[in-house]
């Protein structure tokens, strides 16, 4: 139980990349050239939003593609994209390319976005903080958690799962490392896209309780 926890946070800085779209070729042109940062900003921003809200996660691109383009068949594909499933960037990127490309050489649409609703790609820098906050056992966990902002919860349960690449999150890590095994399953069970942020603090302070020891 020598292992120490030490809850961290992030900060995002957004800016405008100067490149837009116009319709779906321009998209697509837009996708393959922006870095991995632009895609994340572009579909775990709203994933932010909506676990902090409510869940069901959308993305800019799809939004954009129903919206703006009116092209409903193409957007409900991109809307129905499971992109927590995917534990890295580049291979979210290429799925991204490869429905659009498919759409535009089987459908060869040639809807253009109105004035002033072209899309604008933005890039996300993260800056990772660290808090106050540090754990030697679970009882001390406990305690941090209850405290913690959302902030904090997002970074370690949602933004660890691309940083680790294996679908595993800061907190399960944390509990494997110090032999709390049991702990680690039950909160792997859980489903951190069905529920929201805070939801999920009660869910892991309810289990975790159960193993709390001085």
């Amino acid at each position: 139980m020598s292992e120490l926890f030490y809850f961290k946070t992030s900060l995002r800085l957004i800016q405008l990349l100067g490149i837009k779209a116009r319709n779906l070729p321009e998209l697509l042109q837009g996708i393959k050239t922006v870095p991995l940062s632009s895609i994340y900003y572009h579909t775990h921003r709203l994933l932010y939003q909506q676990l902090t809200l409510y869940p069901e996660p959308p993305n800019d691109f799809a939004y954009w593609v129903n919206h703006s383009l009116n092209i409903k068949e193409l957007g409900e594909l991109l809307a129905s994209m499971n992109i927590i499933k995917f534990n890295e960037l580049q291979t979210l990127k290429e799925q991204f390319i490869n429905i659009i490309n498919e759409y535009i050489i089987n459908k060869k649409p040639i809807a253009i976005a109105p004035e002033g609703q072209e899309f604008h790609f933005m890039d996300c820098q993260t800056f990772v903080l660290p808090t106050p906050y540090v754990a030697r056992n679970i009882p001390e966990f406990l305690e941090a958690l209850r405290k913690v902002s959302i902030n904090s919860l997002y970074f370690h349960l949602i933004e660890s799962r691309i940083r680790l690449r294996n679908g595993e999150n800061d907190f399960s890590r944390w509990l494997k490392d110090i032999g709390e095994t049991k702990a680690d399953l039950e909160i792997g069970r859980l489903d951190f896209y069905t529920i929201t942020l805070e939801g999920l603090r009660k869910k892991i302070i309810t289990i975790l309780s159960k193993y709390a020891r001085a």
